[in-house]
C-alpha cells in the first residue's frame, strides 16, 4: 500500500517553472527490465517489498529468489498473478545463485538489479553488472543491500533491564540471522562486570527450540553450512583469545541446526568475531571508558547498518543523534524490526548502495526521470493537420 501511494505521487506530471511561452514538464519513466534477488532470511517481506516496489514502477520483473526459500516466493508470485499482475511482467525463476544468478546478471537487456544478501555477491554483482555486453545501450543501475556488524551502546546511566531485553531480542532474535541483528556490544565505565553477570543469567535462561514450540526464544539455523560456519567462527574467535562469558542450552533434536546463544568478551578488535559479519547467535563484547569513545568503537566498521544506545543522558543521546553514523539508529530499544514507513530501512559504507527500503526514496531507483520543454509560442497556424 505504501509503495502504491508513492507511485500515485510519481506518476503525476510536474510543472517545472512558469514561462511566458515555454512549458517544461519532469517526470518518471520506468527504467525496463528487473532482476530481483532477495535473500533467504525474509522470504515473504523482502521479497514482497522488493518486487512490488519493481513492479508499481512499471518495470517488468524476474524473481530470482535464495535457492534456500523458493518455495514461499513462488506462493508470492501467485498471490501477484492472482491480483492481476500480467504474467509477461513477472517471470519467476528460481535455481541456484551461482548459476541463473550469474547468468541473469551478465544479461545486456537487464536494466536493474535489485539485490539483499551477503557482501561478498553485491560486490561481484557490481563488478559483473559494470560490465558493458555487445549491444547493450545502457549502464545497469545496482541496488544492494549487504549486511552489518551492528553495535549497542550500553550506557553508565542505563537501564540494565531494559538494556538486556534489548540485547537479548537484537542479537538471539530468529537465531541472529538478520542484517541488522545486534552482534557487538559495547560497555561504558563501571557497569561491565555488572552487566556481563546479568547478561549470562540471561542468554543461560533462553530456550532454543523448534519454531513450532510456543516457549521457544530461538530455534535453528537455516542449514548444515551455516551450522559448520558459525561454530568454526566461535572457535577460531576463542583461539584468537576471545574469552566464553555465557552460551544457552542447546537442544539435541532429530532435525535442525541448532547453536548455541552465544557472548563472547574481546579484548583484541582485530579479531574477526569483532570485525565480521557472523549471520549467527554470536555477540563479542568489549568496553569504553566514556560514552564518545564507545562512538568512536562502534563506529569502527566495514559496515553503518544499524546500532543501539541504551542511556537516560540527555546530553549523551543528544550525542549519539548527531555522531553515531548508521543508517538506522535505535535509542532505548532494540535495534532490529524496522517498520515500512515508520523507519526506513538501510545504511552505507559496505552495508550497501541505494536509498532506503520502506521510505520516500526508495522508488526513485526503479525509474528514470524525463524533463520535456515545449515553445508554446507558435508562428502561424496549421489547421489541415488537427
Amino acid at each position: 500500500n505504501y509503495y502504491a501511494e508513492q507511485a500515485e505521487r510519481l506518476g503525476e506530471k510536474v510543472k517545472t517553472d512558469d514561462i511566458l511561452g515555454e512549458d517544461n514538464f519532469y517526470f518518471y519513466k520506468p527504467k525496463g527490465i528487473a532482476l530481483v534477488i532477495p535473500p533467504w532470511n525474509f522470504p515473504f517481506a523482502i521479497a514482497c517489498g522488493m518486487l512490488t516496489a519493481t513492479l508499481v514502477c512499471g518495470n517488468t520483473a524476474i524473481l530470482k529468489p535464495a535457492e534456500q526459500s523458493s518455495f514461499i516466493a513462488a506462493e508470492l508470485a501467485r498471490i501477484l498473478y492472482q491480483a492481476g499482475v500480467p504474467a509477461g511482467a513477472l517471470a519467476f525463476l528460481p535455481g541456484q545463485g551461482e548459476v541463473i544468478g550469474r547468468h541473469l546478471v551478465d544479461q545486456p537487456e537487464i536494466n536493474l538489479i535489485a539485490f539483499t544478501g551477503s557482501r561478498s555477491v553485491g560486490l561481484e554483482i557490481l563488478q559483473r553488472a559494470a560490465v558493458l555486453h555487445p549491444k547493450q545501450q545502457h549502464i545497469k543501475k545496482v541496488i544492494a543491500e549487504l549486511g552489518g556488524k551492528n553495535a549497542i551502546i550500553v550506557d553508565e546511566d542505563a537501564d540494565l533491564d531494559q538494556a538486556l531485553k534489548g540485547i537479548l531480542h537484537s542479537a538471539y532474535g530468529y537465531a541472529g540471522q538478520k542484517c541488522s541483528a545486534c552482534s557487538r556490544v559495547i560497555v561504558v565505565g563501571q557497569n561491565y562486570n555488572t552487566f556481563l553477570s546479568r547478561l549470562k543469567q540471561g542468554i543461560e535462561s533462553l530456550i532454543i527450540s523448534s519454531a513450532k514450540d510456543p516457549a521457544a526464544f530461538l530455534g535453528p539455523v537455516i542449514d548444515a553450512e551455516a551450522f559448520a560456519r558459525i561454530n568454526q567462527t566461535i572457535l577460531s574467535a576463542q583461539k584468537a583469545g576471545a574469552k566464553l562469558i555465557a552460551q544457552s542450552p542447546v537442544p539435541t533434536p532429530e532435525t535442525g541446526y541448532y547453536i548455541a546463544a552465544t557472548a563472547l568478551e574481546v579484548s583484541d578488535l582485530e579479531n574477526k568475531i569483532w570485525t565480521d559479519e557472523i549471520f549467527g547467535p554470536v555477540i563479542a563484547i568489549s568496553s569504553a571508558k566514556t560514552f564518545q569513545d564507545a562512538v568512536t568503537l562502534a563506529l569502527d566498521s566495514d559496515y553503518a547498518l544499524t546500532g543501539g544506545v541504551f542511556s537516560r543522558s540527555p546530553e549523551n543521546i543528544k550525542y549519539a543523534y548527531e555522531n553515531f553514523l548508521v543508517g538506522n539508529l535505535y535509542i532505548n530499544r532494540s535495534c532490529t524490526g524496522a517498520i515500512v514507513k515508520r523507519q526506513p530501512f538501510g545504511g552505507f559504507k559496505l552495508s550497501g548502495i541505494g536509498s532506503k527500503a520502506g521510505g520516500p526514496d526508495y522508488l526513485l531507483q526503479f525509474v528514470d526521470p524525463r524533463c520535456v520543454t515545449e515553445n508554446t509560442m507558435r508562428r502561424g497556424f496549421t489547421p489541415e493537420l488537427l
